[in-house]
C-alpha cells in the first residue's frame, strides 16, 4: 500500500541539497509526483509531492529528518488525502493566465493592489518571477523599474470586470500591466506589427508636412481629433491631405529624415529581428516615410497610403484605398497568412483610435501611451515605460536582455 505525502523545506541554500534530498527518495523507491522550489535572496523553499510506500514511510521520514537537521532546514511533512489529490489534479485543468506587473518604482502598494484584485476573481497565484534586474547596494535609494511576472489559476467568470478593475488601479497608481491567457501561442509570437506615427516615431508625420507648408495649426487639430475617434479617419484623412496642396514633394524627405523614434523602438525591432520575429509597419501615414525605416530598421513589410505627386508636387489626392482602421486589421492578416504565422502568434502596438481593430484582432494588442478612448479599450496598454517593455510581455528579462546588448 501507499500513501502521498506533501515535503516542504525552507532554510538558508545550500549546493547538493536537491541531490542529497532525491538520493534518499531513490534508496526508498519513493516516487516524485510534482516538484517546485525557488530562491529568494539565499533563503530556499522546496517542495516534493510523493507517493511513498507505507513500508517504507517511516524510515523515509527520519533520513530526510535527519538530514534536514543536519543542514539546518526547517522541514514540514503531511499526507495527503486521496481527495485533496484528485482537487489539486483537476485544478491543473483550470485556465493559466500570465499578468506582467510593471511599476516605474518600488512595487509594494502595486503588488497589493494586483493581488487583492485576483483574489476578488477567484484566481490563485501559483508563481511570482522577477523580470527587472537584480538592484545594487548603491542604488537601493535610488527610482528603478520593478517588473514582475505573476502566474494565476482559475476561472475567470468577468474577464471585462477584473480588466476594469486592474485599469482603474493602475490609473490611480500610475503602474502598467497586462493579461495574458497562458498558452502556447503566448509563448510562441512571431510577427510584431507596429503603427508608425506617434508609436514608432515621435511625430504625425502629416501635421510635420502641414507647418512646412504654413497650414500646421489647421492639419494638427484634425489629427487630433480623428486619433481621439471624434472624426471619421477616412474623411479627416482626406481633408488633411487636401491642404497639403502644392507642397513640394521632396518635403517626404525633410521630415523623413528629422523625425525621431519612439524610446526603445531600435532595441525592440533589433532583439525582435535576433529571435527571428517578423515586423511590420502598418500606418494610417505615408508609405514614403514607412519605406525609409523599413531600410533603416529591417522592416519586413510596410502598408501606408501614397499620395498623387505630380511634377514633384503633392496634389492634395490620395492615391488609391485609404489606409483605415479596418485596412490595418486586414493587413495584418494578410501579412500573418503570407507568412503562414497564425494570428494568435501576432503583436499589435498603436496609440490612436484607428489602431484598435488591429489591436483587437491581434494575438497579443498593446496600447502604447495611447489616447484615454484606446487605453480603456484596449486589453494590454504601457503608458510609463518605452517601446522595448513589449519584451517583458514576451517574458524577456533584464538579465535576457543584458546577453544580448554585449
Amino acid at each position: 500500500m501507499k500513501k502521498i505525502v506533501l515535503v516542504t523545506v525552507a532554510g538558508r541554500d545550500k549546493p547538493g541539497l536537491m541531490a542529497m534530498l532525491t538520493s534518499t527518495f531513490r534508496q526508498f523507491q519513493v516516487q516524485i509526483l510534482d516538484v517546485g522550489q525557488s530562491v529568494i535572496h539565499d533563503q530556499l523553499a522546496l517542495g516534493f509531492l510523493l507517493r511513498v510506500d507505507t513500508s517504507l514511510q517511516r524510515d523515509t521520514i527520519d533520513e530526510i529528518t535527519a538530514l534536514c537537521h543536519r543542514l539546518g532546514a526547517m522541514l514540514n511533512i503531511e499526507e495527503v488525502s486521496e481527495q485533496r489529490y484528485r482537487q489539486w489534479v483537476d485544478a491543473s485543468g483550470k485556465p493559466s493566465y500570465i499578468i506582467t506587473l510593471m511599476a516605474s518604482g518600488a512595487l509594494s502598494a502595486e503588488l497589493n493592489a494586483v493581488s487583492s484584485i485576483t483574489r476578488a476573481e477567484g484566481l490563485n497565484i501559483e508563481a511570482i518571477r522577477r523580470l527587472s534586474e537584480r538592484v545594487t547596494m548603491e542604488r537601493l535609494d535610488s527610482p528603478r523599474p520593478s517588473i514582475v511576472e505573476m502566474r494565476l489559476r482559475g476561472e475567470l467568470e468577468v474577464a471585462d470586470r477584473f480588466q476594469a478593475a486592474l485599469l482603474e488601479a493602475a490609473a490611480a497608481m500610475g503602474f502598467d500591466f497586462s493579461v495574458q491567457r497562458d498558452s502556447v501561442y503566448r509563448r510562441h509570437r512571431r510577427l510584431v506589427a507596429f503603427d508608425m506615427d506617434s508609436t514608432l516615431i515621435d511625430a504625425e508625420v502629416i501635421d510635420e508636412l502641414a507647418k512646412l507648408h504654413g497650414v500646421g495649426d489647421r492639419v494638427a487639430a484634425i489629427t487630433e481629433r480623428a486619433m481621439r475617434g471624434e472624426l471619421d479617419f477616412q474623411a479627416s484623412f482626406r481633408a488633411r491631405v487636401a491642404a497639403l496642396k502644392g507642397l513640394s514633394a521632396d518635403a517626404f524627405r525633410v521630415v523623413a529624415e528629422n523625425v525621431q523614434l519612439n524610446p526603445g523602438a531600435e532595441r525592440l525591432i533589433s532583439t525582435l529581428r535576433h529571435f527571428g520575429y517578423r515586423t511590420a509597419i502598418l500606418s494610417g501615414g505615408f508609405t514614403y516615410v514607412g519605406d525609409h525605416l523599413r531600410r533603416r530598421l529591417k522592416i519586413d513589410h510596410v502598408v501606408a497610403n501614397d499620395l498623387v505627386i505630380e511634377d514633384g508636387v503633392i496634389t492634395g489626392e490620395v492615391a488609391g484605398d485609404i489606409v483605415d482602421a479596418a485596412r490595418k486589421a486586414q493587413a495584418l492578416a494578410e501579412i500573418a497568412a503570407k507568412e503562414e504565422i497564425d494570428i494568435a502568434q501576432t503583436i499589435a502596438i498603436g496609440d490612436g483610435a484607428n489602431d484598435l481593430p488591429m489591436l483587437g484582432v491581434a494575438g497579443l494588442g498593446v496600447a502604447w501611451h495611447a489616447k484615454p478612448l484606446v487605453r480603456q479599450s484596449a486589453r494590454h496598454a504601457i503608458s510609463t515605460f518605452g517601446l522595448d517593455a513589449v519584451l517583458y510581455l514576451l517574458g524577456f528579462s533584464d538579465y535576457d536582455l543584458r546577453q544580448l546588448d554585449r
